[in-house]
């Protein structure tokens, strides 16, 4: 059975943008704000060189709320996509849930499967690659990603401002020698 790395998107691969309206950090509603911490592309490379699959789980709940267009985020996404395949496909799936349960747009407002902390998107890629939940991992920023990792049977690594992508693919490695 293979092993995967889970990454969550925002706060791991990329920065959160100050939002002016509601005074947060949040993720990225326009093309232009979306860009990747310097230290991605090599954490990346060092998983893959070590045989994981590489898959990314992001909640995007910005349209259903009514901050950003379905474009917007599909256009960011693509962007992401794009840079994964020009650098040898450092992403191997991509999973993105747009769903709320506290949405204002009504077709992507609803309790679903496929939200963090739920393990729909987990269990997708389990089927696809032949994943052993025992040898996979989960990296987020947020009490939702280790959640969702926990739940589904996967070692957990917390990153923040401080203990990066980069600091956890390394104690990835080191641990799994």
């Amino acid at each position: 059975m293979g092993k995967a790395i889970f990454l969550d998107r925002d706060g791991v691969l990329n920065p959160n943008v100050y939002n002016s309206e509601t005074g947060e950090y949040e993720s990225p509603h326009h093309p232009a704000e979306f860009a990747l911490y310097t230290f991605v592309e090599k954490s990346l490379q060092m998983l893959k060189g070590a045989g994981y699959i590489v898959v990314l789980v992001s909640n995007q709940p910005s349209h259903a709320k009514g901050k950003a267009s379905i474009e917007n985020l599909l256009a960011i996404n693509n962007m992401l996509k794009d840079w994964s395949d020009e650098h040898g496909t450092l992403i191997d799936k991509f999973c993105y849930c747009f769903h709320h349960p506290k949405g204002i747009v009504p077709e992507y407002t609803k309790v679903c499967e496929c939200r963090k902390p739920g393990t729909l998107f987990l269990e997708q890629a389990k089927e696809q690659f032949n994943l052993d939940p025992a040898q996979c991992w989960f990296i987020g920023d947020r009490d939702t990603d280790i959640e969702c990792g926990h739940k589904f049977g996967c070692k957990t690594v917390k990153v923040s401002a401080v203990f990066t992508l980069y600091d956890a693919a390394k104690m990835i490695l080191e641990a799994t020698k």
